[in-house]
């Protein structure tokens, strides 16, 4: 009796709590910005839609196996911002929005889940679609009581000796927290030991992968973020670029395995602007990064860990907006994104001093599909037309802000009638309360299946690869 009570209990410890005897040694965690529920449905829908389907094309992660949803409400806020947030999937307590990687008074220093993995021996890559001193890379590795203390997260890097980072480029590597001039943090990561490459051929034509490096862009001015994926040409640098780069180097002379933090930062960016179109082509580039490590994966499917979450929900994205019909399939009519139809527009009124109504109109209709594509109700071509006068006839300079936008009025609008007649609506302009989706799939990924609280979830990672928050 004693020996069949034995056996049992041998094989419920192997096969009910697997975790105790597996351990993670390559951990992914991919966050999109602002990437609610909504914005993966809505991707999914749009393409079952173009192939004529009236269902979901699934993105890869949503297949994973072990799926929940967690909440984003920070310390001092119900809706949170990207510093509190980030810093919660970082190091898994609650802060006040704006602070990073740090407590709500903005004192004591927390051990990010990155930290944790570099004290295991393991090696550490943060990378992103923005810029590397942006608020959510900056929780991993950087402890500042304000998100646009630039100059300062960024010299973080060299304390934290972190293996890998990539994005778009540095907001203020030359200018402190309070306007004063600083030396250039460049020179200052070469010293540290850190290869700076730019660009795709940079990185390819440099010898040691295994180096410590700073991937970012080419061009030295867009120091915000990589261009938005609907604007990409082939030649630009992408998410998925700077992710198979963090991949090859990381894995390099390296015995104890690695962890790789992926943002898709410009998931949020797109939302803030209520623009559709493009938060589809930023959740496909976002995938796009998660296909490569989902690849990788299965060359080592017992040993990895793979998280997919958002740090928030960005718009209050609305997929139907009256009728039962959808039509999102009229977004693929729209070419570039808000910024770039904002440029376009611009163009034409600098270029063409008395362009016409109707060559605004054909200007809308090859980037938008308006007028020839998607039809344009009357109040919505008074309303049109009415901008058209003020800002081509009478001179007027008529903006929509949002956080990281300041656009033509013009393509704001047209946007924004695009955008419902395919059947979306907004809340707003900002962040919202909703919850963030999370998808998990390897070692330890059977705990992600549950209501859970952002700070769980670099909690559950711990576990899963035997590491230590404290």
């Amino acid at each position: 009796m004693k020996k069949r009570f034995l056996f049992l209990f041998l094989f419920a410890f192997i096969y009910v709590f697997p975790a105790f005897s597996q351990e993670a040694k390559y951990i992914f965690y991919l966050i999109g910005d602002g990437m609610g529920l909504n914005q993966v449905n809505l991707t999914e829908i749009h393409r079952a839609e173009l192939q004529q389907k009236n269902s979901t094309v699934p993105l890869v992660f949503t297949q994973f196996p072990h799926v929940g949803f967690a909440s984003t409400h920070s310390q001092s806020n119900g809706v949170t911002d990207s510093g509190a947030g980030g810093t919660a999937l970082a190091v898994g307590k609650k802060t006040k929005n704006g602070v990073i990687g740090m407590d709500s008074t903005g004192t004591v220093p927390h051990k990010s889940i990155a930290y944790a993995a570099k004290e295991k021996g393991k090696k550490v890559g943060i990378i992103t679609s923005v810029s590397i001193d942006h608020a959510t890379p900056a929780s991993f590795y950087a402890h500042q009581p304000d998100r646009d203390m630039y100059y300062e997260i960024g010299k973080e890097i060299i304390s934290s000796n972190f293996d890998f980072f990539g994005g778009s480029n540095f907001l203020k590597p030359e200018t402190t927290f309070d306007k004063q001039p600083a030396p250039s943090l460049f020179p200052l990561f070469e010293k540290a030991g850190y290869k700076v490459l730019k660009g795709k051929e940079a990185y390819t034509q440099h010898p040691r992968k295994s180096d410590k490096i700073i991937l970012m862009n080419t061009d030295g001015t867009a120091r915000d973020a990589l261009k938005y994926a609907i604007d990409q040409k082939p030649s630009d640098l992408k998410l998925a670029d700077i992710t198979a780069a963090a991949i090859q180097s990381l894995e390099q002379n390296n015995k104890n395995g690695f962890f790789l933090m992926v943002e898709g930062g410009k998931i949020d960016w797109a939302c803030h602007a209520n623009d559709a179109a493009t938060t589809i082509q930023e959740v496909l580039d976002f995938n796009s990064a998660a296909e490569l490590v989902y690849e990788f994966y299965k060359k080592h499917p017992k040993e990895t860990l793979i998280v997919v979450t958002a740090d928030h929900e960005t718009g209050g994205l609305g997929i139907g907006n009256g009728s039962s019909t959808l039509k999102t399939k009229l977004l693929a009519n729209q070419k570039l994104s808000h910024a770039e139809l904002s440029n376009e527009i611009g163009n034409l009124r600098k270029n063409k001093a008395n362009a016409t109504w109707d060559d605004l109109k054909n200007l809308l209709s090859t980037h938008t599909g308006l007028y020839n594509q998607v039809k344009v109700n009357a109040d919505d071509d008074k309303s049109l037309q009415g901008a058209y006068q003020r800002s081509f006839v009478d001179h007027q300079n008529e903006t929509a802000k949002s956080l990281y936008a300041s656009d033509d009025k013009i393509a704001a609008l047209s946007i924004a009638i695009l955008n419902r007649m395919g059947s979306i609506a907004w809340a707003s302009n900002n962040h919202s309360a909703a919850y963030a989706p999370v998808y998990a799939i390897g070692t330890g990924a059977e705990q992600f299946n549950q209501k859970m609280d952002n700070t769980d979830i670099p909690k559950k990672i711990a576990i899963a690869a035997k590491l230590s928050l404290d």
